[in-house]
């Protein structure tokens, strides 16, 4: 409900204030957060990148593996060697976007002495090939870091420029127009009252000459 005085008048200019000064914090938080988006971009393009490095360089290793220690062999190793080293999640938060990491409670990557079986009959392309899909598992619990970050990021971002919109396009107009409304309307009643009382004023001094002219 419009109230179309001075009083009503300087509220207005007040929100006004204060929503340029909202649509002011929002365009900061909106550029701070495509720096850190952009900043966590090369990370996670370098990490993909080495992942699919070392899934090619395991393929290789396990085709090798596969040709001169058998399938039933490797499958039999790979059985042993079952390892959970245990991951657990932890939330972080960046500018207000919340992401989750996984945490490695126990090294992934591990030696040949640390695997259930005797080496000694092995070749070196079977360790080559355990070892590679161990560095493989270890990127790609990073990459889900990484991944997790940006996707938030990017929700923020979006969510942020929204309500950068809302207020730029719709709200600070809506409040510019009935800024605009009151002070004319303001403008006009001031005017007429301006008017009315300058005829006031024209017929009292007129009432006042007739008055003095009269015998």
């Amino acid at each position: 409900m419009m109230h179309p005085n001075r009083t009503y008048l300087l509220r207005l200019k007040e929100k006004r204030k204060i929503i340029a000064n909202s649509l002011n914090i929002l365009k900061a938080r909106r550029q701070a957060l495509v720096v850190e988006f952009l900043a966590s971009t090369r990370p996670f393009l370098l990490n993909r990148k080495k992942i699919m490095a070392l899934y090619g360089q395991a393929r290789q290793y396990l085709a090798v593996s596969m040709g001169l220690e058998g399938e039933s062999a490797v499958s039999a190793l790979a059985a042993v060697n079952r390892y959970d080293p245990g991951v657990a999640l932890a939330e972080k938060n960046v500018l207000g976007a919340r992401y989750r990491t996984a945490e490695i409670l126990e090294p992934i990557v591990r030696s040949a002495a640390d695997r259930q079986y005797d080496f000694g009959p092995t070749t070196p392309h079977l360790e080559e090939t355990f070892f590679s899909f161990e560095q493989v598992v270890k990127e790609l619990l990073e990459a889900a870091g990484h991944e997790s970050k940006l996707k938030n990021l990017g929700a923020e971002i979006q969510k942020t420029s929204r309500k950068f919109r809302v207020l730029e396009e719709r709200i600070l107009p809506e409040m510019a127009g009935r800024i605009h409304l009151v002070s004319q309307y303001i403008g006009e009643r001031e005017r007429e009252d301006f008017f009315r009382l300058k005829r006031f004023k024209d017929m009292r001094q007129k009432n006042r000459g007739a008055g003095v002219a009269r015998p």
